[in-house]
């Protein structure tokens, strides 16, 4: 029975350095049939903990200043989560090199999570440094990218490196300012990200020739909204602890929680892990549409924990009734704008979903406006959800 042979020093040497020096994959080296990784999972529960944060805050502060706070926080955590998607998807590769940026990414995520939940007031600073610091990192990626690309592709990163230095430039600049304008400047970064990506998808000169929605981003996407969903249990578990545990509170709990079942059968029986379009108009309505329907599922999720504290008064307070309705009828408004935007293959027509979900967001802000007991509440907004669920739902065909 032959035994092993010792690795010598050389192939050891020369492994580690096929390990770790590869390179980045350039454009236009698209890897279709892969699947999520066990790393992209781990780097995406780092984003559990820094959303958390954020709908924390929120849950303590319902209303017109903590939902802006929440939105420029929520906005920035989503625009890292998909730069540092998007890399991995387009350029990364299954070797240390691509391993050891994503751990440094995750290492400069956790740091900004100790600063998320006060974000918009005492740990701007702190936050914004450190976001900056994340920033400087997907530089370097990129720029590593467009050293590596062929001559006549390096031109695809040149918008990418303008936006991210125009950021680092905005994010450190914010760091001195006031509370409230350091809050518009980072929902205008948003904004900004927002107008250079339809530029890239909808401009003549600068499309985005090497965008491919991949099964694997098109899983990643589904897989975020089931981080963000989790804000609901969250919400309803938090929400129960910080008031008397008796049945109408827990049964209250228990309808939050439906809340969230309603907007996970709506979402994923109509938009979730189906394939957008082919056009750019689809693309982009889907690419984007994820970050707003994402912020309102998180603050639907925070916006839990209002009706528990408040169970037992005879209406909800307002401000947390508008922020639970609210989040809900954007969720529905988007789910009805991405339907338009993926693959169906239901014999329910767009014009038709588009105006159940329409009626099912007027429904909702009326019971915002209308602000009834928390209970009943969460029972009429479990209600709008199942009518859009069934008007819309087609059965697969069976042969």
């Amino acid at each position: 029975m032959s035994q092993a042979q010792p690795v010598s020093g050389r192939s050891v040497k020369h492994r580690l350095r096929a390990w770790f020096g590869a390179g980045p994959r350039r454009h236009g080296e698209p890897l279709p049939l892969r699947s999520v990784s066990y790393l992209e999972l781990f780097y995406d529960l780092v984003f559990v903990v820094l959303i958390g944060q954020a709908a924390h805050t929120l849950a303590a502060h319902p209303g017109w200043r903590g939902t802006a706070e929440f939105v420029a926080v929520f906005g920035l955590v989503w625009i890292a989560w998909i730069n540092g998607t998007l890399y991995h998807e387009l350029h990364g590769r299954d070797d240390g090199r691509s391993r050891f940026y994503v751990f440094a990414q995750m290492g400069v995520l956790a740091v900004l999570a100790v600063f998320t939940g006060y974000a918009g007031t005492a740990d701007g600073t702190a936050f914004a440094l450190t976001y900056s610091v994340l920033l400087l990192l997907l530089f370097w990626q990129w720029y590593e990218v467009r050293r590596h690309d062929l001559p006549q592709d390096k031109q695809a990163s040149t918008p990418y490196l303008i936006g991210l230095t125009v950021t680092i430039a905005a994010m450190l600049a914010s760091a001195w300012l006031a509370d409230g304008p350091r809050v518009a400047v980072w929902i205008g970064i948003s904004c900004g990200w927002v107008v250079l990506g339809l530029t890239g998808f909808l401009g003549r000169s600068r499309p985005l020739t090497f965008f491919q929605p991949t099964e694997s981003l098109v899983e990643r996407m589904a897989l975020f909204v089931i981080i963000v969903l989790g804000e609901t249990v969250v919400g309803v578990v938090n929400g129960i602890n910080e008031t008397e545990r008796d049945a109408l509170t827990i049964t209250t709990g228990v309808l939050g929680l439906v809340i969230g079942f309603g907007i996970f059968w709506n979402y994923f029986d109509v938009v979730g892990v189906r394939e957008p379009r082919g056009d750019r108009r689809s693309l982009a309505a889907w690419f984007f549409g994820h970050l707003p329907l994402t912020g309102a599922v998180a603050a639907a999720g925070a916006a839990m924990v209002g009706p528990l504290v408040h169970a037992h008064e005879a209406r909800t307070p307002a401000a947390v009734a508008w922020t639970l309705t609210g989040a809900v009828a954007i969720i529905l408004m988007l789910i009805a704008l991405e339907s338009a935007a993926v693959e169906q293959h239901d014999a329910i027509d767009t014009r038709t979903r588009t105006s159940v979900y329409a009626v099912g967001a007027g429904l909702v802000l009326l019971l915002g406006a209308v602000a009834p007991a928390p209970w009943l509440l969460a029972l009429l907004v479990v209600g709008v959800l199942s009518l859009t669920w069934l008007s819309s739902f087609a059965p697969p065909e069976r042969d």
